[in-house]
């Protein structure tokens, strides 16, 4: 990011600033080098540089940080008639504005008021009579999971941001949601491939190199570690070629599943969805799910072994292998993700690596092991 905005003429830059939103404006001086937000910053007048300083000291994947400070409030002793006068007035409206804040004399939030029951109602109706009192409301530290979360759950448009003492100070909306869905899955996509967005779309060659380097390192390793538990059944697969073929399928097969399980669990982790309370019977579930799926395609894939290569007992050593590989991958695909979670480690940057080595190690294990007693 930095090498492409060195190379931009700073008069274009501010030129794009200028007609940015607020929130957006916030998230394009966090990523810039500090000389060139220092020169933005100080280009615009007080008030604006103010509102921009009351958003940029939260973090930008939280409440506080998606924030607009523009929103309209009023009085609960203010009249319908008062309150049209004052939107007639204004030059125009906040962009998507469905509804008026009533707050007290102090600034804390006491209710909200949609715009399309202020235009129906009597003149002399107050605010305090039209008002919903139980409106939904945000933390301004709350994670950027949980404003999600809370837009999903009530098919919300706009949604008010307080402070620890419960005064407003800025309203999220629905495109700003939606701006940080679409980053957090784009940053998961790069992350599952152990990438970084910035790193690897705008740094210089030797940079990217490095970072996807380390990576494909740790990749090494864990395909050497596969590599060791097939070298360790040499003697096995020497006498019984055929092992060598359907140790792929055997791997490939639980890595599938337990990606599935990988990426439900990321996914309920980044949405807030997934807690200690509920993760035990997410694991039970994916296990019985396994055991189903573990019995169905092994199953089939002995029949295939059967007929490939004329040996019941190499067909039941498919079937075992292939079952018990899928279990394991499931329990992986839970586990791994909790466990990076714990340990301060994004699951959806290395989740994907553990989970592969798991699944090729045990598959290889497994088939061979099973063999060696078997046949």
């Amino acid at each position: 990011m930095s090498e492409l905005v060195n190379q931009t003429p700073i008069n274009e830059i501010l030129d794009i600033a200028e007609n940015m939103d607020e929130d957006d404006l916030v998230d394009f001086l966090q990523d810039l080098p500090d000389h060139i937000s220092y020169s933005l910053l100080a280009s615009f007048d007080k008030v604006r540089r103010e509102r921009l300083g009351k958003i940029l000291k939260y973090d930008e994947d939280s409440a506080g940080g998606m924030m607009n400070t523009d929103p309209i409030s009023v009085r609960a002793d203010t009249t319908a008639e008062a309150v049209i006068r004052y939107l007639r007035r204004m030059e125009e409206l906040p962009a998507i504005t469905n509804k008026l804040f009533v707050i007290d004399r102090n600034g804390k939030l006491q209710g909200e008021v949609l715009l399309t029951k202020i235009i129906t109602a009597d003149f002399e109706a107050t605010m305090q009579d039209l008002m919903k009192a139980q409106c939904v409301s945000l933390d301004a530290n709350a994670p950027g999971s949980e404003v999600a979360r809370v837009f999903r759950e009530h098919d919300l448009v706009t949604v008010p941001v307080v402070n620890s003492e419960g005064q407003l100070i800025g309203r999220i909306t629905s495109d700003d949601v939606m701006d940080y869905i679409q980053e957090t899955n784009e940053r998961l996509l790069m992350q599952t491939a152990g990438m970084d967005e910035d790193v690897d779309t705008f740094a210089p060659i030797k940079q990217a190199a490095f970072g996807r380097g380390i990576w494909l390192g740790i990749n090494l390793m864990t395909a050497l570690l596969s590599a060791s538990v097939i070298n360790a059944f040499g003697a096995t697969i020497e006498k019984t070629v055929a092992l060598a073929a359907l140790a792929p399928i055997v791997a490939s097969m639980a890595g599938n599943a337990g990606l599935q399980s990988l990426t439900l669990i990321i996914r309920g982790i980044a949405l807030g969805q997934i807690q200690g309370a509920n993760a035990k019977s997410l694991l039970i579930r994916e296990m019985a799910i396994s055991l189903i799926e573990g019995a169905v395609w092994g199953t089939i894939t002995a029949c295939v072994a059967a007929i490939w290569f004329k040996e019941v007992p190499l067909a039941l050593i498919v079937f075992l292998a292939i079952a018990t590989n899928l279990l394991f991958a499931a329990i992986a695909g839970i586990c791994i993700p909790l466990l990076l979670k714990k340990l301060r480690i994004d699951p959806a940057l290395a989740g994907s690596v553990i989970l592969t080595a798991v699944t090729d190690a045990v598959g290889f294990f497994l088939l061979l092991g099973l063999a060696t007693l078997i046949l």
